[in-house]
Parts: structure tokens; sequence; C-alpha cells
């Protein structure tokens, strides 16, 4: 060993003895490896290494922010639904006719909300949870109370039904007093006469709709609810207009007194990326329809149809403001009833004035891709 080597050997030495000189020592200076001393200080250094690591992190109120701004927006949207305008693609009632689907985001909100520890979040999520349940809050519970005066029926039986007199079987084993069908083709319609004479010996069928009922009619005609328009329409017989007739109103003989019943398949609804929400042809029916029940002169009315639109829709505030549906009064639940495989919307209704609903519900899918609706009404 040259002297140049026992020099570095010596100066590790002294290092290793006074505790200086390790690149990894962290004692304060003067401190022995393993003294009381050593341990505080290295606790100490810990402690403040921690509490600004703590210090730096964003407090619950900060956190999730991100999360709050759409959770208060969705609750501005629910709010202000009715704002939406109709004008560019009828987009207000589409958006209205799916309302009920929004609230689907809110426990989504309130996983990630409660994933990031957000306070502020599930605080902004107050505002949609409370919109939504003063909107919807109500079909939640069941409301329907056992036994009726009379059992009304409505049956979209669909043009394509491969097997209409099924379904006439089935709809007629629902014990309804009154039964509706609408879309009722040239050629099951005598299929649905001669299945359902049986059950219901008095009937009508004006166009493509039709009221089947236990009770007498009377005073049956087909409402006009503006189908054909235009100066062609005016030239029309009501001979030629009856096969396309898609409204009819009559007067069921009930022991509490007349019950004026109208049945009505209102226009088809279109989605398409040219015209958005096209519901020109059904909204022109629903301000005929409207006025006809608002010209009847009987206090207790019924109306039974597929309405192609739900209650929430601000096209049909003229017959809401009228009549009331039986779904919200006493049903269970929304009542979906279309499409019949996977309903989204509630277009088949069954709207009253002057008698009470006990209850309401659906019938037991068919062959069409509409779901039939019943209720129970009483006097």
């Amino acid at each position: 060993m040259n002297g140049s080597e026992r020099g570095q050997t010596m100066t590790q030495m002294d290092a290793a003895e006074t505790g200086q000189g390790s690149p990894s020592d962290t004692r304060e200076p003067g401190t022995r490896a393993g003294s009381p001393a050593a341990g505080t200080a290295g606790t100490w250094h810990a402690g403040i290494r921690r509490a600004i690591r703590i210090g730096s992190r964003p407090g619950p109120w900060k956190r999730g922010l991100v999360l709050a701004a759409p959770a208060l927006l969705l609750g501005l949207f629910l709010l202000l639904h009715a704002k939406i305008p109709n004008g560019i693609g009828g987009l207000g009632s589409l958006v209205e006719t799916f309302l009920p689907w929004s609230g689907l985001f809110i426990p989504v909100l309130l996983a990630g909300a409660l994933w990031r520890r957000s306070a502020s979040a599930v605080v902004a999520l107050l505002l949609p949870v409370v919109v939504w349940l003063n909107l919807f809050g109500g079909l939640l519970s069941d409301k329907s109370h056992p036994g009726s005066d009379l059992m009304v029926a409505s049956h979209n039986v669909g043009a394509d039904n491969p097997d209409p007199a099924g379904t006439a079987h089935d709809l007629a084993a629902s014990g309804a007093d009154v039964l509706a069908l609408e879309e009722i083709t040239d050629r099951a319609k005598t299929t649905y006469e001669k299945e359902l004479a049986k059950a219901y010996p008095h009937h009508t069928v004006q166009g493509t709709v039709g009221l089947w009922s236990k009770l007498p009619l009377s005073d049956t005609r087909p409402v006009d609810i503006k189908q054909d328009v235009g100066p062609r329409a005016d030239t029309k017989s009501a001979e030629d207009k009856m096969p396309y007739n898609r409204a009819l109103r009559t007067t069921v003989t009930t022991d509490h007194g007349p019950l004026a019943v109208y049945v009505a398949h209102l226009g088809s609804v279109r989605v398409n990326p040219r015209e958005g929400f096209s519901t020109g042809h059904r909204d022109r029916n629903v301000q005929a329809l409207g006025e006809a029940i608002a010209a009847e002169k009987n206090e207790r009315v019924v109306l039974l149809g597929d309405l192609n639109g739900t209650m929430d829709d601000r096209a049909f505030a003229g017959i809401a403001s009228q009549l009331h549906s039986v779904q919200e009064a006493a049903g269970d639940g929304f009542g979906f009833t279309w499409p019949a495989k996977f309903p989204v919307a509630r277009i088949d209704q069954i709207l009253v004035r002057g008698v009470k609903p006990e209850s309401s519900w659906l019938l037991p899918p068919t062959d069409s891709d509409h779901l039939p609706v019943a209720a129970g009404i009483i006097w």
C-alpha cells in the first residue's frame, strides 16, 4: 500500500467514526447512530415531509370540480327543459319525450363523486336529484287501489301483427268492459270482429280504430282530426275519408250514466337528420282532437289510444289541461308501452275527466310492437 492509498483509508475511517461525509447520513451533525436524538430527528423530518404532502393535496371541496360542473348542468337542463326551443328540429318535444331517462346520469355522477371523495360534486348533485324527483318522483310509488266500476283497455294491435286472432283472445281474456283497438287493417278487421263478438256484443269500427264494449253504445261517429288538409281534402266525401279515419267518439251506457269515450290514433313521428324530430302531422291531430274534446258536453270523458307522444311533450298541453293520465294518478311506475320488446316511452294513453282512476297497469304483450294498457275507474 503506498502513501496515497494509506491517506484515503485513514480519511474514510475518520469519517465513519465522526458520522460525517456519508451521503446517506441524515442525522444531525454530532449525533451518533442509534442514539435517541438521531431517532427523534428522523421522525421530525419525516413528519414535516408528510405534512407538506398532506397540505399540498386538494381538500374534499376542491376535488371533483370536473364532476360538479356536469351535475349542475344536468340540474339546469331538467329545471329549464321547457325553455328548449321546438323550432330547431322539434328539439324541445324530443327532449321531453325521453326526459325521464335523464335520471340515469345521476347515479353515474354520484359514483364518480364518491370515487373522487368530492364533497362539491355530491352537493351539486342535489339539484338534479330534487328536480327529477319533483318531475317524476310521484310515478315511483304504487298508487293503485283494488276494485273499480268499469275496466277500460286500449291497444295498438299493429298493422303487421301476424296473429290477430291470438291478440284478440289475449285482450278478451283481460276482462276489460270497454276495449279500444287502433291500427286495424282491412285484412284483420273481420278477424277481430269475429274473435271478440262473444265477449263484446257491442262494437264499432270507424276506419282504422274501433271500440268493443260489454255495454250498449250510442251516438257513435268519426272524429275529424285533420288527417287530410289542403284544397283537395275539402273535395273528399266522408265516405272517401273513412278508410283513413283514425279517431271516433261514442257513448257507453253505464249504470252510473253516460260515458263519452274517444278512441284515437294520432299521426306518427319521425327522427331524421334533415328535419330532426318531425311531429307536424301528429301535432295537427293533437290540436284537432283537443278541440273536439273541448266541445264535448258530457262531463265524463275517457280518451283511449295511441297518441304517439308522452304527456310530458308540450304538444299535448291542450289535451293535458282537459284530461289527466290514469298512470300518473293510479299507476305503478312509468308504464312505458313502446317499443314492446324494450319500452322507452309511454305513447299509448288512457286519459279521463269526470271519473276517478283507481288503478292503471300494462297488459301482457301480444304480437304487436306496442304494449296494451288498462285502467280501472270509478264514479
